[in-house]
């Protein structure tokens, strides 16, 4: 992903050495940040680069665009360079993947609005946690699990955006349930539902065609 400008040069000596001559500890993002916000450029690219994965695995998961999603993991992190003055010492990782979320939902909103491309035609390959890959698989059987990662991303693409987005970030990136209340500024017990209902509504889509009800039957447990 590209990233922000760098500047030239900092004139605090080398990185890396706090000037005994023995490494430093690296800084925390707090640190970076508060450099950052004084205007350290390098500072802040160093927090990119910590974070930059993280932010685009987000973003790809809530839109299912790979391309789209770095687009929009840079702005998250441009609009986060703006915004620096807003960051009040809470988790500075927590802080800005709630930046990426609410573009990633802003893009959602307005694509809602102009009700243009369905987002099945915006899935991208991936391996979600509820496949198996099966250790040395016979072609057929292979061919079986691509086939059922496909129905698995279009019965995913076919959810309420808020369920996939909450079901993506439980089930797929990994985030615990208070991380998505944290991320997507829904209650606890509103996350949860959302959960649960996408999981059913996944299950009730493979099971009710009878190619999907075979593969889901063999390779996902109940």
């Amino acid at each position: 992903m590209p990233k922000l400008r760098r500047i030239e040069s900092r004139q605090d000596g080398q990185p890396g050495n706090d000037g005994t001559g023995s490494p430093s500890e690296p800084p925390t993002d707090g640190e970076l940040l508060a450099r950052a916000v004084d205007g350290d450029l390098d500072a802040f690219n160093e927090f990119v680069e910590r974070h930059q994965r993280a932010v685009i695995a987000l973003c790809t998961g809530i839109l299912r665009d790979a391309s789209l999603a770095e687009d929009v993991a840079q702005d998250a992190f441009i609009r986060a360079w703006k915004n620096l003055p807003s960051f009040q010492g809470e988790s500075a990782r927590s802080w800005l993947l709630r930046i990426a979320t609410n573009r990633c939902l802003d893009l959602l909103r307005q694509r809602n609005r102009q009700a243009t491309d369905s987002l099945d035609a915006q899935i991208v390959e991936s391996e979600p946690r509820w496949t198996t890959q099966m250790p040395s698989e016979s072609p057929e059987a292979e061919a079986e699990r691509v086939e059922l990662n496909d129905r698995l991303e279009a019965a995913l693409a076919d959810l309420p955006d808020d369920q996939r987005i909450a079901l993506v970030m439980a089930d797929v990136l990994g985030y615990d349930y208070l991380d998505v209340a944290e991320l997507t500024g829904a209650a606890m017990g509103t996350v949860k539902s959302r959960i649960s209902r996408a999981r059913a509504r996944l299950r009730s889509a493979l099971l009710a065609d009878t190619a999907s009800r075979e593969h889901f039957e063999r390779y996902v447990r109940p």
